[in-house]
């Protein structure tokens, strides 16, 4: 298994199917128009792959904030059920975390769903924790994937 970065709108359009394993009813074409709005403010994805078959996707926003300074946030990591079990999220967390480094971030963040017990049990082992709330406001239901 290896990581590649996926450095451009077609790269990642190319691998919608991954990401339709947490957003089934994903099209292609709002997954564009998202892509584009997104990729000119420090977003990125990267890939791991075994051979020619992606495995998971992991998008990553590097930014900052006045409470934390320098932070790299995982956004949507996804591994194929085929693929879970296989080292393939593990490789993906390691890999963010050295590109967190390089970007001189002080943390990394993410969200995880509430009932999401695997991806918890997960990320505790990868030594994230808890540390607060993330809440929402929903303004417009209809426009949430």
């Amino acid at each position: 298994m290896y990581i590649k970065e996926l450095t451009s709108k077609e790269q990642m359009l190319d691998y919608l199917h991954v990401i339709q394993e947490l957003y089934p009813a994903l099209t292609a074409d709002y997954y564009g128009e998202m892509l584009d709005k997104m990729l000119p403010h420090n977003y990125g994805q990267i890939g791991v792959f075994d051979g020619d078959r992606c495995l998971g996707i992991s998008g990553y926003w590097a930014g900052t904030k006045l409470w934390c300074g320098a932070y790299l946030e995982l956004d949507n990591v996804v591994v194929i059920e085929a693929a879970r079990g296989t080292g393939a999220g593990k490789l993906l967390s390691t890999y963010l975390d050295q590109k967190a480094t390089e970007l001189g971030s002080h943390i990394m963040t993410l969200d995880a769903y509430s009932n999401n017990f695997k991806a918890h049990r997960f990320y505790y082992n990868q030594g994230y924790a808890p540390r607060g709330f993330h809440f929402i406001k929903i303004l417009d239901a209809d426009k949430l994937t």
